[in-house]
């Protein structure tokens, strides 16, 4: 009997664990189209970040500004803006655009504003504490030509238990001095179409 209880513990145990209720993870390829509630996802991302990259690396501006300076523009990524009904982070959006942008040997990029502060934060502790040697120099920043900006909207058409969600998202590259705006586009292929199960009574 003393021999039997132990088993008898352990098998019921093995039991409980296997048939607890929790939650199952299925891995799937990055370029799987999911699209499981309608709203604002990582494909909606993958869509519009290389329509709007690919318009800006094609800009006869941009190869405008390349040839009349002799080098590439500098861009200082600034905000984009969620301007939709949706909890959207756009920060995917804008370091997307700016990782792309860079890798395309098309433009280059100083850190946004928050890293700035960091940065000066930085080489101005460097001053005391680092040899001097070694130590950043102040005020030598390679500043910007233009800042890139942008904005996520939404247009929203419903009727009965039918829901129309469109995205619009735009793209801006303003001249810092100037504040000309030499690159604008928008990407607005983004349209679903979402049905809900009616409510029974």
């Amino acid at each position: 009997m003393k021999t039997f209880l132990p088993v008898l513990l352990a098998a019921f145990c093995f039991s409980a664990l296997s048939c607890a209720s929790g939650p199952q993870t299925t891995r799937v390829s990055s370029d799987t189209l999911t699209d499981l509630t309608g709203y604002w996802n990582g494909n909606d991302v993958d869509i519009v970040c290389k329509d709007l990259i690919n318009k800006f690396i094609e800009s006869p501006r941009v190869a405008q500004f390349t040839a009349q300076n002799n080098r590439l523009p500098v861009i200082r990524v600034g905000n984009f803006k969620n301007a939709s009904s949706e909890p959207i982070d756009t920060s995917i959006v804008s370091k997307r655009m700016q990782v792309a942008i860079l890798n395309s040997g098309k433009a280059e990029f100083v850190a946004d504003a928050a890293v700035s502060e960091e940065l000066r934060a930085e080489a101005a502790e460097q001053q005391s504490w680092a040899n001097e040697d070694t130590a950043a120099t102040l005020a030598d920043e390679t500043g910007a030509d233009f800042l890139l900006t942008g904005a996520v909207k939404t247009i929203i058409q419903t009727s009965g238990n039918e829901q129309v969600r469109e995205y619009d998202v735009t793209a801006d590259a303003t001249d810092i001095t100037t504040h000309r705006i030499i690159w604008s586009d928008e990407n607005n292929e983004i349209k679903k179409i979402v049905k809900r199960a009616k409510t029974k009574l």
